[in-house]
């Protein structure tokens, strides 16, 4: 990385560890510059914590030379695999494409733009027990503009109000997840309430959620699009709708537990 903290920074690799499968992905939207040391970085440290893993790429789109990087490595490495989106679909778009591609008991993902260290995971790792079945990061420095880190507060405290929703940072794009309890969730955000809507639905399925904090480094390629009006306004459309979607379901499940004859059978063909 070119901000030089993968040359210093020592972090334990706990092999003996609750986690020794992953599924590792990234979302990339016109990335060209960071796709190779991406992999490169997660091919040299995965096998020191983990006996079995998998790179996984999405392409979410990209105009620029993402795809064919992405597929040049898949070519040169087994462990990687490209997921190509022939338009750009979003960030939860791309991060469901990732969760859905995964075929490990765990799934570790963060962005393509190089902003954290994966070897941090080491640390996420550390922290899981029997009973946890998710670690996510919290950025314990935000190396983002001030107005995204504004806007940041604001919308953790319109989603702590409106459902009761208790993380430091919703959007860190560090997470550990287990599989089996991200898959089923049914994730329908293509925007940016992807990671609100993923960990209301956990936090509804009483899944138990650890806290981790990780450094976060200025962009140092590309360019960001979380705070721009389109994106924004696409946000709040989807979290009305979340809302509207979240209630549905509550009572509809609330009608199933009085009369189970309201509980939709499948249907026999």
């Amino acid at each position: 990385m070119s901000h030089g903290f993968w040359n210093v920074m020592q972090v334990s690799t706990p092999r003996e560890s609750l986690v020794n499968e992953i599924s590792f992905f990234f979302p990339a939207h016109n990335e060209e510059a960071s796709i190779q040391p991406m992999v490169a970085a997660a091919l040299e440290y995965l096998p020191t914590v983990v006996d079995d893993y998998e790179i996984i790429i999405v392409n979410d789109g990209s105009t620029d030379r993402t795809s064919e990087i992405a597929h040049a490595l898949a070519a040169e490495h087994p462990e990687v695999r490209v997921v190509d989106h022939d338009t750009n679909r979003g960030y939860g778009g791309a991060l469901i494409s990732g969760i859905q591609a995964a075929t490990r008991r765990w799934i570790f993902f963060t962005d393509g733009d190089q902003q954290f260290d994966i070897r941090e995971l080491s640390s996420l790792i550390a922290t899981l027990q029997p009973d946890i079945g998710a670690v996510i990061g919290y950025r314990i420095k935000r190396q983002d503009p001030r107005h995204r880190i504004l806007n940041a507060y604001l919308y953790k405290s319109l989603i702590r109000m409106l459902f009761g929703l208790k993380v430091r940072d919703i959007d860190c794009a560090y997470k550990l997840l287990k599989t089996e309890d991200v898959q089923p969730l049914s994730l329908k955000s293509n925007g940016a309430l992807i990671s609100a809507e993923m960990l209301i639905r956990m936090k509804k399925r009483r899944i138990e959620i650890r806290e981790v904090g990780v450094h976060h480094y200025p962009r140092t390629s590309g360019e960001q699009s979380g705070a721009s009006i389109k994106v924004i306004l696409r946000m709040f459309r989807e979290l009305f709708k979340l809302a509207g979607e979240l209630k549905s379901e509550e009572r509809l499940a609330e009608a199933t537990a009085t009369d189970p004859r309201n509980s939709v059978s499948p249907k026999v063909l």
